[in-house]
C-alpha cells in the first residue's frame, strides 16, 4: 500500500472473506477502505490518541457510573424477591422434615442452608470479541467515538461493554451479565450464570439438588440409573425458557432420575468443568498423597485455586452426595460409586490419550471420593 509518501506491506488471507490479522471483510474493497482510514487516524490523530489513552481514569469513566447504577438497580429487585424466597426455602425444609428419611438427614436439616438466597459478588472478566457496529458509537470506556467502517472496537458477549480495543485492556473483571444476553441455561459459563441472577450458585443445581433430596435420596441408583432421555430434554428446555420458575415436581416428572439426570447433564455441559483445568493437575496430585490426611489438606489447598462460583458449587454439591452416602443401604450408592459416576462431568481430564482410548479415570475417582467421604474438612 503506497500511503503518505511511504510503501507498507501487510500480509492478507481469504477464506471466503478477506482479512487482515482479527478484521474480516466481505470485499477488497472494504478492506481498503478501512485500511486507509486506519492509516490516516493514525498518521493525524497518533498524538491526541495517545495522551487519550494515557488519560484514561476508569473510575471518572462513563462505564463505571452506568455501572454503578446497574449494580444499585439489582441490588433493589433482589432485595423485593427475598421475602419470597425465603418463604419458599421455609416451605421445602418443612417438607424435608415431615419426610423424615433418616435420624441423621432430619438432624443435618436444620444447619444446612438449601437455597442461598443472599446477593454473592464474583469477579467475572469480561468477554470481549471483535465486533462491527452500525450507526455511530462510543467507547463506553473514555466515550470517544468508535471510528472505522468495520471491526471498530470490542463488545462483551455476556454484559454488552462496548470499547476501543485499547480501552478494553484497562477494563477489570467486572463484567456484570445481562440475563437478555444470555441464551437459556445449558451450556453457559459457570461465573456468568450465577452473577446475571446474583445467587451464590447456579439455580439449576439449587432447584435439581432440592427436589432430588424432597423425594430420591432412597432410590436405588440414584445418578447411576439413567433416566428417559425425551423427558430430560424436556426439562432442560423449561429450564432454558422458564428459569427458575420452570416445575419439575412429582405431578410432572414422577421419575427422579430424570431430575438427577438433568442435573449431570447441566454439568457435562459446562464449557469450564466444575473442576477447572488450573485446579485439576493439583487436585490429581494431592489424591496420589501416601495417607487420608495427607490427601485431604492437599486437595483442599488445590481447591483454592477454583473461582469462587465454582468452589460454591461444588461444596454445595459434596455435601449433597455425602447425604446420598448416608442411606448407602437403601439407595446402593457409596461415596465410591457416585465418584465413578461423576468424575468424568466434574474433572474431565484429556478428551484421548496417545493409543486413542479415553484416558483412565482412576485418580480423579479417588479424589472425588475423598471430597464426599470428608467434605466437611475439606469444604468447611
Amino acid at each position: 500500500v503506497w500511503f503518505d509518501s511511504k510503501i507498507k506491506h501487510y500480509k492478507t488471507y481469504y477464506d471466503g472473506h478477506h482479512y487482515v490479522r482479527d478484521k474480516r471483510f466481505d470485499t477488497v474493497y472494504d478492506m481498503v477502505a478501512d485500511g486507509l482510514v486506519t492509516l490516516y487516524m493514525e498518521a493525524k490523530a497518533a498524538p491526541f490518541i495517545e495522551i487519550m489513552d494515557s488519560f484514561n481514569n476508569y473510575e471518572k469513566s462513563p462505564y463505571m457510573t452506568l455501572n454503578r447504577l446497574k449494580r444499585r438497580a439489582v441490588i433493589c429487585q433482589s432485595t423485593r424477591r427475598s421475602d419470597v424466597s425465603n418463604a419458599t426455602a421455609n416451605f421445602i425444609n418443612d417438607e424435608r422434615k415431615q419426610l423424615e428419611i433418616s435420624e441423621l438427614d432430619a438432624k443435618q436439616s436444620d444447619s444446612t442452608e438449601y437455597i442461598c438466597n443472599e446477593p454473592v459478588e464474583y469477579e467475572k472478566p469480561h468477554a470481549f470479541k471483535v465486533h462491527t457496529f452500525k450507526g455511530l458509537n462510543w467507547c463506553e470506556f473514555c466515550g470517544n467515538f468508535l471510528w472505522g467502517f468495520t471491526a471498530q472496537g470490542v463488545k462483551c458477549e455476556d454484559c454488552g461493554f462496548c470499547a476501543h480495543n485499547k480501552c478494553s485492556e484497562k477494563v477489570p473483571s467486572d463484567c456484570c451479565p445481562d440475563l437478555k444476553q444470555l441464551r437459556g441455561v445449558f451450556g453457559i459459563d459457570l461465573t456468568t450464570l450465577v452473577k446475571a441472577h446474583r445467587t451464590a450458585r447456579p439455580f439449576v443445581v439449587d432447584k435439581c439438588i432440592t427436589e432430588i433430596e424432597r423425594r430420591g435420596l432412597d432410590a436405588e441408583g440414584l445418578y447411576r440409573v439413567s433416566g428417559f432421555a425425551e423427558e430430560i430434554d424436556s426439562l432442560k428446555l423449561a429450564l432454558d425458557k422458564d428459569g427458575d420458575q420452570a416445575d419439575m415436581g412429582p405431578n410432572v416428572y414422577d421419575n427422579i432420575n430424570v431430575i438427577a439426570g438433568t442435573l449431570k447433564l447441566y454439568l457435562r455441559l459446562l464449557p469450564i468443568p466444575l473442576v477447572t483445568f488450573e485446579a485439576h493437575p493439583a487436585v490429581i496430585k494431592a489424591a496420589q498423597l501416601k495417607t487420608v490426611q495427607e490427601q485431604i489438606v492437599g486437595i483442599k489447598d488445590a481447591l483454592t485455586l477454583l473461582p469462587a462460583a465454582h468452589f460454591n458449587t461444588l461444596k454445595y454439591l459434596m455435601e449433597h452426595l455425602h447425604r446420598v452416602v448416608q442411606l448407602q443401604n437403601i439407595n446402593k450408592m457409596t461415596a465410591h460409586n457416585l465418584s465413578t459416576v461423576f468424575a468424568p462431568t466434574l474433572m474431565p481430564g484429556p478428551d484421548l490419550t496417545k493409543c486413542g482410548c479415553l484416558p483412565g479415570m482412576t485418580y480423579e475417582i479417588s479424589a472425588l471420593e475423598t471430597m464426599v467421604t470428608h467434605q466437611q474438612a475439606i469444604f468447611n
